[in-house]
């Protein structure tokens, strides 16, 4: 997508995806005018395809839908992937998931321009529709284009630039694209393909997989794979058409893709990740005579928990970001750890900390404890086993070391 206004470094990392599938200004442009009378030739329908880019805001693609008008010979692009930041309180309805986005008609070669510039590919898929399908969408887009129509209520999952594409095809194929790949799944979750394409930048997929809950963990129909542009794609090119023919009848490339590819599917494993906690955990332990040294180093994890956790909460109870609550991370990311920063500071200073302090540690270990047994009982399913093996023996160990009454000797070594 074009360009987007930056947010919070976290909430980029737990809502971006609210973002990556559209451009990041609203651009209103005229649309030239396609005959759609039935004595005029049905015009061309295409779905264009933009391939990830290298910043963040870029990484999950776009997508649009091409008329060419057989007559005159402009491409007209419909691109859902807009908005306005000048509106009121827009920062304030993006932070609780209230966005709305719109839908623009541009010159192809103008909504391409940027892609070029940047080296991302772009490619057409002509569809193999009827005359009448033909013109009932593109007179659907253009009165869809419409300002007084083009608003939509914008969602990151299930109501993208990707899924308004998906969604006006199927409304032109009477819901023929619906019933061919609502009943197909490969697997792939919400947060599979999130921290599969974010996958480069490390913040930001390490945000997508702590801030999801267990929604983004619903094996996902080839039809809901479709949030994603590529995915789209590949669906339409298995799909048929009302008459059983290929629904692509051809392809052709726009713009050479000249910089890294999009990132391939890979095996999540977990062992990494519990080798890594049983580590720190044994450096823990390790430690259990140098109390203020230990502190010194839990510190800086118990303040990212209450930090983290804090934004958990909020999503949850404060947000309609739905695709982030119920989040059990926030057994293992505690806004409890708040409470542990003045015990922390008190050891720094040779002090023993209060009776809370050691209550607040094995609470927070007990809520540890209580996220690998959810996990166990799948009650819910959410994929956060890695973060489960990785933070509990560090809670763990802990409570076991400063959750202990302290001599006072201890505190002064």
């Amino acid at each position: 997508m074009k360009h987007r206004g930056l947010i919070l470094t976290l909430w980029l990392a737990l809502c971006v995806l609210a973002t990556t599938l559209a451009p990041a200004a609203f651009a209103q442009a005229a649309a030239p005018t396609v005959s759609t009378a039935s004595d005029a030739p049905a015009p061309r329908v295409g779905v264009v395809t933009m391939q990830p880019g290298t910043v963040f805001f870029e990484r999950f693609g776009h997508d649009a839908i091409v008329v060419l008008d057989p007559v005159s010979g402009e491409a007209i692009s419909y691109n859902f992937g807009y908005f306005d930041p000048s509106e009121q309180d827009f920062i304030g309805r993006f932070v609780r998931g209230d966005m709305m986005y719109y839908l623009v008609a541009l010159p192809l070669q103008q909504d391409l321009s940027y892609y070029d510039e940047t080296g991302r590919g772009a490619s057409v898929q002509w569809l193999d529709i009827t005359p009448d399908q033909a013109r009932s969408l593109a007179a659907d887009l253009a009165e869809r284009a419409k300002p007084e129509n083009a608003r939509y209520h914008y969602d990151y999952y299930t109501a993208n630039c990707a899924t308004m594409v998906r969604d006006t095809l199927d409304k032109a194929l009477g819901g023929g694209l619906h019933s061919q790949l609502s009943g197909r799944s490969r697997g792939n979750t919400y947060r599979s393909e999130s921290v599969r394409l974010a996958s480069p930048a490390t913040w930001m997929w390490l945000g997508f997989d702590i801030g999801l809950g267990p929604f983004a963990d619903q094996p996902l129909s080839r039809w809901q794979e479709a949030f994603v542009p590529m995915r789209l794609a590949d669906a339409l090119r298995q799909a048929r058409n009302s008459d059983g023919r290929p629904l692509v009848q051809s392809e052709q490339e726009l713009l050479p893709h000249r910089i890294d590819p999009e990132p391939k599917e890979f095996a999540r494993r977990w062992w990494p990740w519990l080798l890594c906690g049983l580590v720190i955990a044994a450096g823990v332990l390790a430690l259990r005579n140098r109390p203020r040294l230990l502190a010194g180093l839990a510190l800086p994890l118990w303040l990212l928990c209450t930090i983290a956790g804090g934004l958990l909460v909020f999503l949850w109870g404060f947000s309609t970001h739905y695709a982030a609550w119920a989040n059990r991370n926030l057994l293992l990311l505690s806004p409890l750890c708040l409470l542990l920063l003045p015990g922390a500071i008190s050891l720094l200073r040779r002090r023993v900390p209060g009776r809370m302090f050691r209550i607040v540690l094995w609470l927070v270990a007990v809520q540890a404890v209580a996220a690998l047994v959810l996990h166990w009982l799948s009650l819910q399913a959410q994929y956060n086993v890695q973060w489960i093996v990785l933070l509990l023996p560090v809670h763990a160990a802990l409570a076991w070391v400063l959750g202990r009454r302290p001599h006072l000797s201890e505190t002064q070594h």
